[in-house]
């Protein structure tokens, strides 16, 4: 297949560029800085330059594709709204070029809203998008196949972890050095999910195989990880003590992460490696993020 890769430069998505053309797929991938694009080229996909706002060069990316799959996402929080607008535009532009073809449409969301207190399933539906939690990947991607497109939301853990991470657990890493202690909210009984970059990129790839059928689907390998045993690696990782905060400590400590940090994000993928034959293989959570490039990254930034 000929696959349209939005994030073509981001943590996830150049995982999936890699992975697609390891499949013997070929790669368009969407690069908005020319060191973005030398990347792109560096890996033997085409390079297609633009911005998630330049909805006619996504429109073009698509309609030159057998598939696409899109990873972009400005994860400035700081202008979150705006980012969710620019991700739900996004989604309708592609989509457009899709409607009444077979050419499937994988796009991304998280499982970490979908419960508390249980295990989230594929089955459950994501919350409306609101003032707090305006992203709207999945109703924007569930309003693009009633119209006739063959689209699923590619849902990912809280943490997608591996070598080079950029994410939540770099976060936290450089709040406990800053702090010097690294924390959990109450007694850290709430659960992050996780998965490693390489099998959460193998499971984008299945998925558009398998035609964006059965979705949503979730890239999860550790189901379940106690938020206190992430707080007690990074507390080895750095040789600091770990502490308990009480909810009202937590916001001095984490600032703006606290309502992550203090969520329970727990998720299953059983229906998932069922209807796609995936399977994790890569370390586990806590196992990957006890390495010592965790920390010697966070100590260079």
């Amino acid at each position: 297949m000929r696959v349209f890769v939005t994030g073509a430069t981001g943590w996830v998505g150049s995982a999936v560029v890699t992975e697609l053309l390891a499949n013997g797929h070929q790669v368009v991938g969407l690069a908005r800085s020319d060191e973005g694009a030398a990347g792109v080229v560096a890996t033997g996909a085409e390079v297609l330059r633009g911005a998630l706002a330049n909805l006619d060069v996504l429109r073009a990316g698509a309609e030159g594709a057998d598939g696409v799959i899109h990873t972009a996402f400005n994860h400035d929080f700081s202008r979150f709204a705006a980012n969710a607008e620019d991700d739900r535009r996004a989604i309708e532009a592609i989509g457009e070029v899709l409607r009444g073809s077979d050419r499937p449409f994988i796009t991304t969301s998280g499982v970490g809203l979908l419960g508390t207190g249980r295990l989230a399933t594929e089955e459950d539906r994501s919350p409306a998008p609101s003032e707090h939690l305006p992203r709207m990947s999945e109703v924007a991607t569930e309003a693009v196949a009633a119209s006739g497109v063959r689209a699923a939301a590619m849902r990912l853990p809280p943490s997608v972890h591996g070598k080079g991470d950029h994410g939540f657990i770099p976060i936290l890493i450089g709040i406990a050095r800053e702090q010097g202690a690294a924390a959990y909210i109450g007694d850290g009984s709430n659960r992050w999910s996780g998965v490693h970059r390489q099998d959460a990129a193998r499971a984008y790839r299945l998925a558009l195989e398998h035609g964006a059928e059965g979705g949503p689907y979730h890239a999860v390998a550790d189901e379940a990880v106690p938020f206190k045993a992430i707080a007690e690696a990074i507390g080895l990782g750095l040789g600091l003590p770990v502490v308990a905060k009480s909810p009202e400590e937590a916001q001095a400590y984490f600032g703006w992460f606290a309502m992550f940090a203090g969520r329970d994000m727990a998720a299953s993928s059983a229906r998932t490696r069922s209807l796609l034959g995936w399977q994790p293989t890569g370390p586990d959570f806590l196992t990957d993020i006890a390495q010592p490039a965790y920390y010697e990254a966070a100590s260079a930034h």
